[in-house]
């Protein structure tokens, strides 16, 4: 698998040695990386940074001083940054059944320690594939939102009864407008919305909600 371009996987580990050896694993890969050795150091880095444009995933150890992987992933899961954000485990033996918990409650998997590095980083590309999925997902939906927006109240009502299937004559009578203000309203909107057919613009709306 080709790394995703402008990807970021996030390192969170109280242990400097795994951290470290984990940066050379992800840079022997071409895979940019940045650590972290506490919970709370990653939670105000969150803060301070803006929303999340690029793909990225998170290694989390389970079982660290201060607030716990657990309570971070709690933290995320609650304000929905799963999302465009996968969380990857690293656990020990004994942590395996919490780690097993997480992934039910939306983690994206987890990787006992000692782990295989080839494993470990098919499941970190893997995991970045998906970001960049998603975030591709929102930002499509957000351009839909906004030529939305950019429709009058008219042209709304002229798309509803397009979409419905209704010709012209139909949208006109029901409407109590003329043909012709269908066709120019009916124009606008394919033009706004950026399609060429009603069946185009249908599968625009039924994928974009």
């Amino acid at each position: 698998m080709e790394p995703v371009s402008n990807a970021t996987v996030y390192i969170v580990d109280d242990d400097a040695g795994v951290r470290e050896a984990l940066a050379w694993l992800l840079r022997s890969r071409r895979l940019p990386s940045e650590s972290f050795d506490s919970a709370e150091a990653f939670e105000a880095m969150l803060h301070t940074r803006p929303p999340q444009r690029q793909p990225c995933c998170l290694l989390l150890d389970v079982r660290m001083p201060g607030m716990s992987g657990l309570a971070l992933f709690d933290l995320l899961v609650a304000r929905g940054s799963l999302h465009t954000m996968p969380v990857i485990f690293l656990t020990g033996h004994a942590d395996v059944p919490t780690a097993v918990d997480a992934v039910k409650r939306g983690a994206f998997d987890f990787c006992e320690k000692p782990f295989s590095d080839n494993a470990l980083v098919d499941r970190i590309e893997q995991a970045l594939a998906q970001s960049g999925e998603r975030l591709a997902e929102l930002r499509d939906r957000s351009s839909l939102q906004e030529r939305f927006r950019e429709l009058t109240d008219r042209e709304r009502d002229v798309m509803d009864l397009v979409v419905a299937g209704l010709p012209n004559k139909l949208i006109a009578d029901q409407l109590d407008i003329s043909v012709r203000t269908v066709e120019v309203h009916r124009s606008r909107v394919f033009d706004k919305m950026h399609v060429k057919s009603a069946v185009e613009l249908a599968n625009l709306l039924r994928t974009g909600h």
